[in-house]
């Protein structure tokens, strides 16, 4: 085991938080807005939560199991997102599709048994199309197998503490024992939204694959709202006969992020304007402040026997605080809390501690602070050095 220092204590920042953000603190469950506001007639389930705090400020029966039909392609993406920023999968990479991505039916970019397509482009067909073959393709490649990759979404699902969602598929086409909720399908998003440039591909309306081909296939957006309402930049629809119209959509204005999730509409305009009307809410009454970027760095940690001594400690997600407009009164503390021990090697992004942001005294956000380069042991060689340049000072 390898013990170390956070270098880092109580920063005392200079923000003004409001009153009713400290209710919110008070009341997880969206009670102010769970007793006045009713923006979702038209929907089973819903949730308004704001990206970087988490912060709930709408919910209806966000518990309740339902069938997410093709938002379940939020945790593939995650896991997609993930591999590529590990390194693990390259977008120029060129993935030969199996008999059985080919065979997958609903929406899909028409996949051939044997063609070769590039990572960049299946990962359009899932984020732009919803595509079956090209979540499968992905899967395969990523995990060996469906079935192998499944069980990587269900224990990402385990890690992320959704107690309410379990996975059969990549996909999202129906299947006994596979659900989820509101409030799960926000937090994958959440999580999802961490890696910044997945929005690069679910803002797209329409694209093309095998341009100039006999086979081109044009892509259009199943997400509307990514034409019609602006700022909205992803992320999934979903529809099947039991799931009814879904859609987890999220938006950007004035640096402020939500996440809007929408679950058993009946009509797509049912849908579609019901996240509106959580958006606009959200923008109306609402602001952030932001406290740090992602990829930020926050402190350092010193490592007795790495060969970095000293490495920086970076922001894993953009940190911010979030009050109604014109509400800005109360004064915000963050400060650094260290894993008591880690063992080396350390991989880039490896958490070692985290952020905890607080208000008079009550937890607003936790934050995983994470290395932001691979840390591994040191040499022989460098100890001596390390040893010799000690005993001289």
């Amino acid at each position: 085991m390898k013990r170390f220092v956070l270098l880092a204590g109580v920063l005392l920042l200079n923000l003004l938080m409001p009153a009713a953000f400290v209710f919110a603190e008070e009341d997880d469950n969206g009670g102010e807005a769970k007793q006045e506001l009713n923006l979702t007639p038209d929907a089973k389930s819903a949730i308004l939560m704001e990206r970087d705090t988490g912060k709930v400020l709408y919910e209806k029966n966000t518990e309740e199991k339902l069938a997410p039909a093709s938002m379940t392609k939020i945790m593939t993406l995650l896991l997609i997102m993930e591999a590529l920023d590990k390194g693990e999968l390259k977008k120029d990479e060129m993935i030969r599709v199996s008999e059985r991505a080919a065979s997958m039916g609903g929406s899909q970019i028409f996949l051939e048994k044997g063609e070769e397509m590039s990572v960049d482009d299946l990962l359009k067909g899932v984020a732009v199309a919803s595509a079956n073959d090209a979540s499968v393709a992905l899967a395969e490649r990523i995990a060996g197998s469906e079935k192998a990759f499944v069980k990587k979404m269900n224990q990402k699902a385990k890690d992320l503490g959704l107690e309410n969602t379990q996975f059969q598929n990549s996909t999202g086409l129906p299947a006994e024992d596979h659900y989820s909720t509101a409030h799960d399908m926000a937090v994958m998003a959440k999580k999802l939204l961490a890696y910044e440039s997945v929005t690069d591909y679910t803002s797209i309306y329409e694209d093309y694959l095998r341009k100039g081909e006999e086979n081109e296939f044009w892509l259009v957006n199943t997400n509307k709202l990514v034409k019609f309402y602006p700022g909205v930049d992803g992320l999934k629809t979903g529809f099947t006969n039991e799931a009814k119209y879904c859609l987890t959509a999220t938006a950007e204005k004035n640096n402020m992020r939500m996440i809007s999730v929408v679950m058993g509409a009946d009509t797509t305009k049912e849908r579609n304007a019901a996240v509106s009307k959580m958006l606009d809410y959200a923008f109306n009454h609402y602001e952030t402040e932001n406290l740090y970027e992602k990829g930020e760095t926050i402190t350092t940690i010193d490592f007795l026997k790495a060969e970095q001594q000293t490495v920086d400690v970076t922001a894993s997600e953009s940190i911010s605080t979030i009050h109604k407009k014109g509400e800005k009164d109360k004064k915000v503390t963050a400060s650094t809390e260290s894993n008591e021990s880690l063992t080396l090697p350390l991989q880039k992004g490896d958490q070692v501690g985290k952020l905890v942001v607080k208000s008079k005294g009550k937890t607003l956000s936790t934050t995983p602070l994470v290395v932001n380069e691979d840390v591994n042991k040191a040499s022989y060689f460098t100890l001596l050095k390390r040893t010799v340049r000690n005993m001289v000072k």
